[in-house]
C-alpha cells in the first residue's frame, strides 16, 4: 500500500480496491485518473497525488507524503508543481484537501 496506507480512507481493503479500480478504468475518456509521484529534492519518490482530469480542470483527490515532508512549504512545492503540469486546467480539490488551495496562488501575489 506504500504511501496510501497514510490516508485513513484507505486503510478499509474496499475503499482502497474501489480507488484502485478507477485508475484501472479507461472506457470514459472525459474522466481519467492518475497518480502523480512527488519526489523531493534529493530525488527520491516522498509522496504521491491522486488526481482526477475532467475537461478543464483537475481535482484533487488525495495527497500523502512522507511524514517528515509533512509541512506546508512541501505543499506549496507540490501544488505549484501540478500548477506548472497542468498549466491550463483549473484545478480543484475534494473536500478534505481544500487545505492545499491556498498554496496555488501566484507567486505575484506573495
Amino acid at each position: 500500500m506504500g504511501y496510501l496506507s497514510y490516508l485513513d480512507d484507505f486503510k478499509n481493503l474496499e475503499n482502497l480496491k474501489e480507488e484502485m479500480q478507477l485508475y484501472t478504468n479507461t472506457e470514459d475518456e472525459n474522466d481519467q485518473f492518475e497518480v502523480l509521484l512527488f519526489s523531493g529534492k534529493d530525488q527520491d519518490i516522498r509522496g504521491i497525488v491522486g488526481v482526477q482530469i475532467v475537461p478543464n480542470c483537475i481535482v484533487i483527490r488525495y495527497l500523502s507524503l512522507d511524514p517528515s515532508y509533512r509541512n506546508n512549504q512541501t505543499r506549496e512545492v507540490v501544488m505549484q508543481e501540478l500548477k506548472q503540469y497542468y498549466p491550463k486546467q483549473e484545478i480543484t480539490t475534494l473536500p478534505d484537501y481544500t487545505y492545499l488551495l491556498p498554496f496555488l496562488r501566484d507567486e505575484d501575489s506573495k
